[in-house]
């Protein structure tokens, strides 16, 4: 039988009561029709899942009490961040919905020459807050305890500065140093992949990517859409040298 995992963004004490924000409890009382005394499963992001039970219901009120947390252990061993060029609406959804539950640690949206997607800053706060709430949901949908960050949208430059040195980065390409048969790094060394917008990647972004470091991993002769492209690479690499194999 699936459990019912509930994100919070809150601290989870052992033993408290804990006021649900409207979504969650209107997803639980309205849609799953629970009801008091009834159990499902709380999470912040700490690693740990929180047994829970409501205790008292009303028409703008959801209470639970929280029990002790238990330590959640499905984190992919490899460390992946995934740098995505900010797609149209779904595909965007689409994305971080599947890139969560294949394991990714971190997704860093960016902008680039070819992006179609243009947010002013009012619809760019709520389009990261829309973002961040898929992250969660396929958290608790997959069983992840800890949630992958999503960084606010950045210019490619910036974006790939604010990377940390260590680590493999790669890009797709047809001619690359890298084949996914022959990839063999170290199981500790964290690997960044940077996938293009609808558009692909320019000439002057493939340079400047070339130029952070990054290098080209081979993955098939067909073209990739930018809502396969990162998600096939994710899988392929988790399966070679993360915890799908």
């Amino acid at each position: 039988m699936r459990t019912t995992r509930v994100h919070v963004d809150a601290a989870l004490v052992p033993g408290a009561e804990l006021v649900l924000p409207e979504g969650p409890a209107v997803h639980l009382s309205r849609v799953l029709r629970l009801g008091v005394g009834d159990a499902f499963v709380v999470f912040n992001g700490d690693g740990r899942d929180y047994p829970a039970r409501i205790v008292a219901l009303g028409k703008r009120e959801l209470r639970v009490a929280v029990g002790d947390g238990m330590a959640v252990d499905n984190e992919s061993p490899r460390t992946i961040t995934l740098l995505q060029g900010v797609a149209r609406g779904e595909k965007m959804d689409l994305i971080l919905q599947k890139a969560t539950e294949l394991g990714v640690s971190a997704v860093v949206p960016l902008w680039s020459q070819r992006s179609e997607v243009k947010l002013d800053e009012a619809r760019g706060a709520k389009r990261l807050a829309h973002w961040r709430g898929v992250v969660a949901a396929a958290c608790e949908q997959s069983g992840r305890a800890r949630v992958p960050g999503v960084a606010a949208p950045l210019p490619l430059g910036d974006a790939l500065r604010a990377l940390p040195e260590p680590g493999l980065r790669l890009i797709l390409d047809p001619d690359g140093e890298y084949r996914l048969s022959t990839l063999d790094i170290d199981p500790g060394m964290p690997l960044v992949l940077a996938v293009g917008p609808e558009g692909g990647w320019s000439p002057q972004d493939r340079e400047t990517l070339r130029g952070h470091g990054f290098r080209g991993l081979r993955l098939g002769p067909r073209v990739l859409r930018t809502e396969t492209a990162g998600l096939a690479a994710i899988a392929a690499l988790q399966a070679r040298l993360g915890d799908l194999g």
